[in-house]
């Protein structure tokens, strides 16, 4: 391969490579290590990656007892914080189901302010002493005395610990979320921030630290409504690409906030919607009007609907054709109908999916089946009958609800809980690779070929198979016929190959030490 001014200029033989070898300013012998086009996480919060990177991260936590453990050890390693921060707990899979109570979390951080969001950022615990910095917060939708704070409580709070961040942590954990990606061979990552979610400051900063430095590739979406040409302009001069991401139209499954057609199997309620159809057209078109590109976050069946409903009633207004062309987004898109991939598919949505979900919580024993029942959960991420119905896919991790890990992504569809929803290694990996550029609105990268950027990953891996779902599949594809190339081996507990080396845009941005 030939880079020339950061685009793949030649692809070809090693023994026709030979003819440029005078004439470039550098080879690099790589030894029989596998290239391939660098990942896209197309779902990211990079400031929250970077935090629970740097910070208080309970994702390992095995019971209630550890995680306070860990609260209390992680507060007297930090006496100068304004406010602790912390994220990735659990309880689903704590033997004792129940999250920690205030007057624990008051007592093993000494009264200090904490904000620990559940693993889903979709609730969160809190101490008593942050609580007291929000004036009127018990009053709030989704305020529990002694329970996770959910809703317009959660966002209160969530606010008033990110107020205390101060520029310096921002950065430093922006820098380690960015060097983490790149050094798993993560070329771009899509933000996904919004009111609800970071602050304005945070986008920006963050986008101007990625355009400064040698990194990776970060595009911004801005999650808040466009209601006409003034917020369309409001939306661009943050930096974001289309006023999409984290724009909730419902919950998380986790958080029982999720919004469903019928009630959850462990709870007596159908979850939470933010946004009805009505709100979803009137967003979709205003963007579409402004050539920008809109999208929304749901999950629950019924929050799929509304949008489903909402974009074809956009469709009816402004042309089903302009709506195709804009390639609107569904992030998560989890409990899907046959009938609404079909809709997804007639509308030319993007579905932006985290296989990962489904490696943690999928399964007859996960939180799934705890919280629709197993009939239901086995109809969860459906991603087979989303590539058959012709609907685009782009795979991401949500980190820091689940770790950047791009080959656990793949592995994670490859080989999904439940096997009538797997796709082919190949599949998977276009997906995290092209399927990101397609998201937003870029065919011409994701791919090694002349003329695309040169986003590349080298790694060091064994032995490269095809690997596909469906046995006839599986024949054609393996034979030496048919021409398909090889990937890594992803079966469960094989090893995953190992960053060498990533290049974005021609540049050299991650260089495995010591080797």
């Amino acid at each position: 391969m030939v880079v020339e001014r950061g685009h793949v200029a030649w692809v070809g033989s090693e023994g026709a490579a030979d003819a440029f070898a005078s004439g470039v300013d550098e080879v690099v012998d790589l030894e029989g290590a596998l290239v391939t086009p660098a990942f896209t996480d197309a779902h990211v919060h990079t400031t929250a990656t970077g935090l629970a990177l740097t910070g208080l991260d309970l994702s390992s936590a095995g019971t209630r007892a550890e995680a306070l453990a860990a609260v209390r050890a992680y507060a007297a390693s930090r006496p100068d914080d304004d406010v602790l921060l912390g994220h990735g707990w659990d309880s689903a899979r704590w033997p004792e189901r129940t999250p920690p109570t205030r007057a624990e979390l008051d007592e093993a951080t000494g009264g200090r302010p904490l904000y620990l969001p559940r693993i889903d950022v979709h609730s969160a615990v809190a101490t008593t002493a942050l609580l007291d910095r929000i004036p009127g917060v018990t009053g709030l939708d989704g305020y529990h005395p002694d329970a996770p704070l959910t809703a317009a409580a959660h966002h209160a709070v969530r606010a008033a610990a990110h107020a205390a961040i101060t520029p310096r942590q921002r950065e430093e954990a922006q820098r380690a979320a960015l060097h983490r990606a790149a050094s798993l061979g993560i070329g771009t990552l899509h933000e996904c921030g919004g009111p609800e979610i970071s602050d304005e400051d945070d986008f920006t900063s963050l986008l101007e630290l990625a355009r400064e430095q040698a990194g990776p590739r970060v595009f911004g979406y801005w999650a808040e409504r466009v209601t006409g040409p003034k917020d369309a302009d409001r939306i661009r001069e943050l930096g974001a690409l289309g006023a999409a991401g984290d724009l909730f139209v419902d919950g998380a499954l986790g958080s029982h906030t999720a919004c469903l057609h019928e009630p959850y199997a462990d709870a007596p309620h159908t979850g939470t919607g933010h946004l009805d159809a009505a709100d979803v057209a009137a967003h979709v078109a205003a963007c579409t009007e402004a050539g920008l590109q809109a999208g929304f976050h749901a999950i629950g069946d019924a929050a799929v609907t509304a949008v489903v409903e909402g974009i074809r009633a956009a469709a009816a207004k402004v042309g089903l054709a302009r709506i195709r062309a804009a390639r609107h987004r569904v992030e998560h898109a989890e409990m899907l109908t046959p009938e609404t991939i079909a809709a997804f598919a007639e509308l030319g949505l993007t579905a932006s999916v985290q296989p990962a979900f489904d490696a943690l919580w999928g399964g007859e024993d996960g939180m799934y089946a705890e919280r629709l029942g197993a009939e239901r959960a086995r109809t969860l991420n459906p991603y087979a009958a989303l590539l058959r119905a012709g609907v685009p896919l782009a795979f991401g991790s949500d980190s820091p609800v689940t770790p950047l890990d791009p080959w656990g992504t793949v592995r994670a569809a490859a080989f999904h809980r439940t096997p009538e929803h797997r796709v082919s290694a190949r599949a998977a990996f276009t997906a995290h690779t092209r399927g990101g550029w397609r998201a937003i609105g870029r065919d011409d990268a994701g791919t090694l070929v002349p003329g695309a950027p040169a986003d590349y990953a080298v790694w060091r891996t064994d032995e490269l198979v095809v690997q596909a779902p469906d046995d006839r599949v599986a024949r054609w594809s393996t034979d030496p016929r048919s021409g398909t190339p090889g990937l890594p081996d992803l079966s469960p507990g094989a090893e995953l190959p190992v960053c060498l080396r990533t290049v974005v845009f021609g540049q050299t941005v991650f260089v495995r030490p010591n080797e």
